[in-house]
């Protein structure tokens, strides 16, 4: 990082300036979750920085002043810019290497917004050899130093892609000959403990509360459940996560 970034107590990465924001945004525009730029800023330098978000699709917003003093409390510019605390890898170089890898399981996040659950779901498939994560662009969770801690620096050796759309995403997958599950309770759910599961595989987890979203899981050949022996509600994400993760690796195993 250099020395116009600032971590917040809340684990939030901002790069500001006009200069640092323009260099990420040409460089590594992947890393960007979104630019705010001063409401009532209108010059070259912005329209410059504007331009590169519209080609790099990345999300900009104009805020208020005190807004932005609150986001970054310095000298900023009139512009800052919001990123992760990693570096993404392109969906389709990770598809391609993803058999490679010692368990060639994916995980795609459905809008899943806890950090703390994304960080856990990314240090136990790490952990057990998985080949990558896949996260939305949009109402997702937040990567930034919050997450790394909580995966125990797994997000930073995990490959990441970020999408703007999972389920253009998951045809993707499909094209690139992966079997695609997701992760919930219907009628033609099978049981993950006596399903058969094949790799290489996208295994799809959906929001805390909402789960999966329908035009998400139609895209999936196979839906898996987690039966329980006792009347409970539900596991959250990352408990879940890492019971199916466990279960395609024993299949390896």
């Amino acid at each position: 990082m250099q020395n116009s970034d600032r971590e917040k107590k809340d684990g939030k990465i901002y790069v500001v300036g006009n200069k640092p924001v323009k260099e990420l945004l040409l460089d590594d525009p992947s890393r960007v979750d979104f630019v705010a730029f001063r409401k009532g800023r209108h010059d070259k330098g912005l329209e410059e920085i504007l331009e590169l978000c519209r080609k790099t699709k990345v999300p900009f917003r104009s805020v208020a002043a005190k807004d932005l003093d609150f986001m970054y409390p310095g000298n900023h510019q009139g512009v800052a810019a919001r990123c992760a605390s990693l570096s993404y890898m392109p969906l389709e170089t990770m598809l391609e290497t993803a058999p490679e890898a010692p368990l060639p399981l994916i995980i795609a996040l459905d809008q899943v917004q806890d950090t703390g659950n994304v960080g856990v779901l990314a240090r136990t498939l790490y952990a057990l050899g998985g080949a990558g994560l896949i996260v939305c662009q949009h109402h997702g969770a937040y990567l930034g130093a919050g997450a790394v801690r909580s995966s125990a620096g797994a997000l930073n050796k995990l490959p990441v892609a970020k999408v703007g759309n999972l389920a253009n995403a998951l045809k993707d997958c499909v094209n690139y000959d992966y079997t695609l599950y997701c992760a919930r309770a219907c009628s033609d759910s099978q049981d993950a403990y006596t399903a058969e599961l094949q790799t290489p595989a996208v295994l799809v987890l959906g929001n805390e509360e909402k789960g999966i979203r329908p035009g998400v899981a139609k895209f999936c050949h196979h839906s898996l459940s987690i039966p329980f022996r006792r009347e409970f509600d539900s596991l959250n994400v990352a408990q879940a996560g890492a019971i199916l993760v466990s279960e395609f690796a024993k299949r390896l195993g």
